[in-house]
């Protein structure tokens, strides 16, 4: 793992000028955007390999090649884990790389995330715990609709419930989220992450050795234990 990641560069200083009134905007307005068949494929096959079990849900949305999953899967064995993430590539990378390691509760899901949330919420669901770990930055302004909480499916997410937990080697990142979710009337908090804890994804270990100060946010959703 090479420890050569610069710093995030933005022309931003402080929270987007246009985040409050993004956020409002898509919290009154449901996203009516068509949903893509493959993540209609994706959103089933995760729906048929939970079936009827009762144990809670935990989603890593954006899990890259799965090594967070593992890891969230193992410190959470009474739950089942989804891994979300677009790339097919990195997936089967992870798929390689822990091959028959792979959890039994733990189920590696190649989706947009965004559509998935959409599914997910339209079926009832609702998870313990949803993590989403360094997701792209997307620091220039102009790209606030691109990130989490300046994305129409933000509502989505909200509706999902949960433990919510967010990191990212950008400060800026994470408190726009909070602000995001202020104006939902949710509380979170910024906090750095530990030089001492666990390393949960690729990407954080090479922030950590390139001397980045990692940040995390947490946050409660609400919403009930489990999947519907």
């Amino acid at each position: 793992m090479f420890a050569n990641s610069s710093p995030v560069v933005s022309n931003q200083t402080g929270p987007h000028e246009r985040l409050e009134a993004t956020v409002r905007r898509h919290l009154s307005q449901p996203w009516r955007a068509p949903l893509a068949e493959h993540d209609r494929r994706a959103f089933d096959q995760a729906r048929q390999w939970l079936g009827d079990d009762a144990r809670p849900l935990i989603l890593d949305s954006g899990c890259g090649t799965g090594r967070s999953s593992v890891m969230l899967a193992r410190r959470f064995p009474q739950a089942r884990v989804l891994g979300l993430d677009q790339s097919e590539h990195r997936l089967q990378r992870g798929e390689r790389r822990f091959g028959e390691a792979l959890p039994e509760n733990l189920r590696l899901v190649r989706c947009d995330c965004a559509g998935f949330w959409r599914l997910a919420q339209d079926a009832g669901w609702r998870v313990q715990r949803h993590y989403l770990l360094y997701p792209n930055p997307w620091p220039k302004s102009a790209h606030l609709k691109r990130r989490w909480h300046g994305h129409p499916v933000f509502p989505h997410l909200l509706a999902l419930g949960g433990e919510l937990e967010a990191r990212s080697n950008w400060r800026l990142y994470l408190e726009e989220l909070a602000a995001a979710l202020a104006l939902a009337g949710i509380t979170a908090s910024v906090t750095p992450v530990a030089d001492t804890e666990e390393t949960l994804t690729d990407f954080e270990e090479k922030y950590r050795l390139s001397g980045h100060q990692l940040w995390r946010l947490s946050a409660i959703l609400g919403g009930g234990p489990g999947a519907a």
